[in-house]
Order: C-alpha cells, then sequence, then structure tokens
C-alpha cells in the first residue's frame, strides 16, 4: 500500500452520510449511496453496529474512493491492527454491488473473538434505517410512483395518515425505472444511475409508515425502505424515507392503470416538464401514452 493509492471501502454504520463519523469520509468520493454486499448486521448495543460475515444475509451501506490517509484513520476507528492481530474488526475484501455494477471493496467484519458483542439482528439489514426509525415518531417520506396519486390510500382507508403534503422534492442522482416485475407488468423504482427524480413529500407518523411497509412489501423484499437526500425549494432535506426495489430487472412496461396513477399524481403535484418527461418515457419505452 502506497500513499498515493486508493482503495474502495463499503461503510455500513456511522461512517455513513449524516452519521456520528463521516467526518472521516468528508473528502472521499461517494461512488454509490445504494450499496449493498453479503453478511449479517447486528446492533452492539454501543452506538454503531457490527457485519458479521455470513452468506446468508445481505448488509447496505455506501460505497466510497479513499486514500491511505482515509484508510488509516478507518483502521483506527475500526480497531484493525493488521492481519493476524487482536483486531475488533477484520478488514477484507469482498464483492459489493451497486446499480452501476459490482466492485471489490474493503469490508470491515466482526472478528470471531469478539462476537460477543453482538447483541441483536438489525432487521432488514439496514443500520440508518434500524436507528432512525428508533428515533423519530414521524418521517418525511418521498413517493415518486403510484403513491404520488391518493386514489388507492382513500380506498385502503388510510387517507387520513398522507394528508399532510409538505411539497413537491427533487432527488437528484436518479433516474425512474420499472424494474420490479409482478404478473401485469412493471412498479416504479429510483435508479442510481444520474438525472433527478421529482416526487411528492409526505410527513408520516407511525400507522402510516406500516401501511406503507405492507403496501410495498418489504416483509417479502419487493421493496426496501432506504434514507435519500431531497431538494425542496433549493433546501436540502437529510434522511428522506423512500422505498426501492430489492431485486432490479430491465425495465417492463407497467400496466396502463398504475401509469396512469402515476400521471395523475405527478399533474397534481410536480412540475410540467417532468410530468411530460414521464410521459414521453411511457410512450418511447413502453408505447404507452397518456
Amino acid at each position: 500500500m502506497g500513499a498515493d493509492e486508493k482503495y474502495l471501502v463499503f461503510v455500513y454504520g456511522t461512517l455513513r452520510r449524516h452519521e456520528s463519523n463521516h467526518h472521516l469520509l468528508k473528502e472521499a468520493c461517494c461512488l454509490a449511496q445504494q450499496a449493498w454486499t453479503k453478511g449479517i448486521l447486528y446492533d452492539t448495543g454501543l452506538g454503531y453496529p457490527a457485519l458479521k460475515d455470513s452468506n446468508d444475509g445481505v448488509v447496505y451501506g455506501e460505497l466510497y474512493e479513499i486514500d491511505f490517509q482515509q484508510l488509516k484513520a478507518i483502521d483506527e476507528l475500526e480497531d484493525y491492527l493488521g492481519p493476524g492481530q487482536n483486531n475488533l474488526y477484520n478488514r477484507d475484501s469482498q464483492t459489493v454491488s451497486t446499480d452501476k455494477g459490482d466492485f471489490e471493496a474493503f469490508v470491515y467484519s466482526i472478528h470471531p473473538d469478539q462476537e460477543g458483542i453482538l447483541k441483536q439482528i438489525i432487521p432488514l439489514g439496514d443500520w440508518t434505517i434500524y436507528n432512525s426509525l428508533k428515533q423519530h415518531p414521524t418521517f418525511l417520506y418521498f413517493a415518486y410512483g403510484s403513491c404520488m396519486d391518493d386514489e388507492r390510500f382513500v380506498s385502503a382507508g388510510v387517507d387520513r395518515y398522507f394528508l399532510n403534503i409538505v411539497g413537491s422534492g427533487v432527488l437528484e442522482g436518479y433516474t425512474l425505472g420499472y424494474t420490479r416485475r409482478v404478473s401485469d407488468g412493471g412498479r416504479a423504482d429510483i435508479v442510481e444511475s444520474g438525472g433527478i427524480v421529482e416526487g411528492v413529500l409526505y410527513e408520516v407518523a407511525e400507522p402510516g409508515l406500516a401501511y406503507l411497509y405492507r403496501r410495498e412489501g418489504v416483509k417479502y423484499k419487493s421493496y426496501r425502505p432506504a434514507l435519500i437526500d431531497v431538494k425542496v425549494n433549493g433546501l436540502l432535506l437529510k434522511n428522506v424515507l423512500t422505498f426501492i426495489v430489492v431485486n432490479k430487472k430491465p425495465d417492463t412496461a407497467p400496466p396502463l392503470c398504475y401509469a396512469e396513477e402515476i400521471i395523475r399524481g405527478g399533474t397534481r403535484h410536480l412540475s410540467q416538464e417532468y410530468v411530460e418527461k414521464l410521459k414521453q418515457q411511457l410512450k418511447v419505452q413502453f408505447n404507452i401514452v397518456l
């Protein structure tokens, strides 16, 4: 390892954006805000999580390109002294997946001798979701698909949970796709591949969150919750909840009724330019004219 070399590192706990140790990555290049790798994530009860090496689970985090000094700082944070040493965490290279492809990156996993600090498995393998849900009674929720339209909220009898519309928001660095494939066609997704996605921001409390988890099939790994940063009238709002497809497939034409929900909701809340872009996408990709 040399002073001029660059390294890839996957972070899943307090080194993530808006977390307490993210300052160590302040000058690093973020390659992917949405990244994942194999393992099982645990709460230590000490204010940080730990990844246990395993082929049976998935852990979500972020992927960064760092230099030698940043790597040394992270080694110190993770109590990694080197191969074969009395480490708290081991540092090994393994495959990390992103919407842009797979990468080999350093991943810090708990040393087998230190597994006594592991208290409980973190559901869904995402520290930021787990940690934030414990701290906040309400959430800002970014809807970019059919949830921009309230007709199914009304039919499900949950519209009272989605009355507080904060406004329209802009998510940078993502595009809208239809990567969730079900029997009658595709469902909307955000893909971290550049561009922008507009959506509706709701303020929701626990009953609304419970409904969204059911609707998005979180239990069945259809979508997963994630925290993103969204701009509203030029103001950056941090740690906004949204839902992302877990197993993305090539874009599939959505059913007409679903496309109509997206356009109907978008027309009420989003910019005319963006709605026209959505219509053009549906027409060109799927020959759906609205």
